[in-house]
């Protein structure tokens, strides 16, 4: 049966172009969730929303992503912990306090045929 797995890894960085490369992470990690047959929630994809909000002037803090990703968390059925990072863990520990599948790496998550929700 498809899961829908939350990716959880790094999103901060030191430049721009980090924060690009851990967004773009995120995605192949998500599409290699995709082609194993399941449906993957990938937080990273609000970086765009970020980066508009900041234009029209809206400032949308650290607590409020914990709180909109968190959210999702409960709505997934697993994890995959992409790499650490405060936010990252934080996900993890939602998800194992829920009794969620966790998926440490890509090899873990079995390959299925994708049914519809």
């Amino acid at each position: 049966m498809s899961l829908k797995i939350y990716v959880a890894g790094p999103y901060s960085g030191k430049s721009l172009v980090e924060i690009e490369q851990n967004v773009q992470n995120a995605i192949d990690a998500g599409l290699h969730i995709w082609k194993l047959g399941h449906f993957p929630y990938i937080p990273h994809l609000t970086h765009w929303s970020d980066l508009r909000a900041k234009e029209i002037g809206l400032d949308i803090d650290w607590t409020n992503y914990v709180k909109w990703h968190g959210v999702w968390v409960d709505q997934c059925d697993a994890l995959f912990l992409l790499g650490e990072s405060k936010g990252a863990l934080l996900e993890y520990e939602q998800a194992k306090k829920a009794n969620k599948k966790i998926f440490h790496s890509l090899d873990e998550i079995p390959t299925v045929e994708r049914s519809i929700i």
